[in-house]
């Protein structure tokens, strides 16, 4: 198998990625005041928080082992996929067999590992960080304020992409021109692989939320990401930049350079809960494809007067 820089791996030399690295340490300033006491990461979309969607991408992906990187005041992270028997034996005793399910899956969903930021130092910093938990193993990267459901999970594509070529590869979707400059963005050359087609493309170039004059493309970074364990040596040799963070993006032309590196478009739609717009647009949107609450939802919606 080729890989972007032209080397070759065979299939019985590429480790199966098991792990996967969410970063939570982020201070989730845009949902002050609602972020004051809580975790942005728990706030709630629809019926649950937003860190549960991204797990359960992890598990849908066949994620065996995730790796929450977390920060001060994030322990209701810990508490909710934790068990916690005094709630289920109140519900229990009031006959509600569902509702202790419900608890017992999210608690037995996968195993968790808990790691610690100490300093606000960049989403790099915060990957760097979960390196001993890692290991000398491939491992995905998900940003939780970046939502994306759906039966063929993002992560599990790029997974595939991975173990198909050993090669890392980053998930990327076309945005309006005018709006590069809130994205990381990607070039790169088309390198059909297989099953993968025109979808995969050999990174040569990444740029952190260029302006729309100087933007080299029009595909911006999605937020996840499966990485070779490469990563961090490019991580510890990536120089801080503005407010002494480490940028994962920096990191990455180091490895696309030295390793190659995919962009992949992906097969989806992402939903950006990371600012208050973006939030409620996934609210709705993810309200309508509720399986209890869709109908009766758009039946609202449309008898609204606006």
């Amino acid at each position: 198998m080729t890989s972007p820089t032209g080397s070759s791996e065979t299939s019985a030399s590429i480790k199966r990625v098991r792990k996967a690295v969410l970063p939570a340490a982020g201070l989730g300033t845009r949902f002050l005041p609602a972020t004051k006491a809580q975790p942005k990461e728990m706030l709630n979309v629809v019926d649950k928080p937003q860190i549960q969607y991204v797990v359960e991408e992890c598990v849908a992906s066949g994620i065996e082992h995730i790796i929450i990187v977390t920060g001060k005041g994030k322990h209701s992270i810990e508490d909710h996929f934790d068990y916690n028997p005094t709630l289920e034996r109140l519900l229990s005793e009031k006959g509600k067999t569902d509702q202790v399910n419900m608890l017992r899956d999210i608690g037995d969903m996968v195993q968790i590992s808990y790691t610690r930021q100490k300093e606000p130092l960049g989403l790099g910093h915060a990957v760097l960080v979960a390196k001993d938990l890692v290991g000398d193993e491939p491992f995905a990267v998900l940003l939780g304020d970046v939502l994306i459901p759906g039966e063929n999970p993002a992560t599990k594509q790029l997974i595939q992409v991975y173990e198909a070529t050993g090669v890392g590869a980053i998930a990327v979707e076309e945005v309006p021109r005018e709006k590069t400059h809130l994205y990381g963005i990607v070039a790169g050359d088309a390198a059909p692989q297989g099953q993968f087609g025109e979808r995969l493309l050999r990174i040569r170039e990444l740029v952190e939320k260029p302006k729309p004059a100087e933007a080299p493309s029009n595909l911006a970074i999605t937020g996840r990401y499966v990485l070779p364990p490469a990563i961090f040596n490019c991580l510890e040799r990536t120089k801080p930049g503005a407010g002494g963070e480490i940028q994962l993006t920096d990191a990455m032309k180091i490895l696309a350079k030295e390793q190659g590196l995919w962009a992949y478009i992906y097969e989806g739609i992402s939903y950006d809960a990371g600012d208050k717009l973006g939030f409620l647009i996934a609210t709705v949107e993810l309200a309508l494809q509720n399986k209890e609450l869709g109908e009766p939802f758009r039946n609202y919606l449309k008898g609204m007067k606006l």
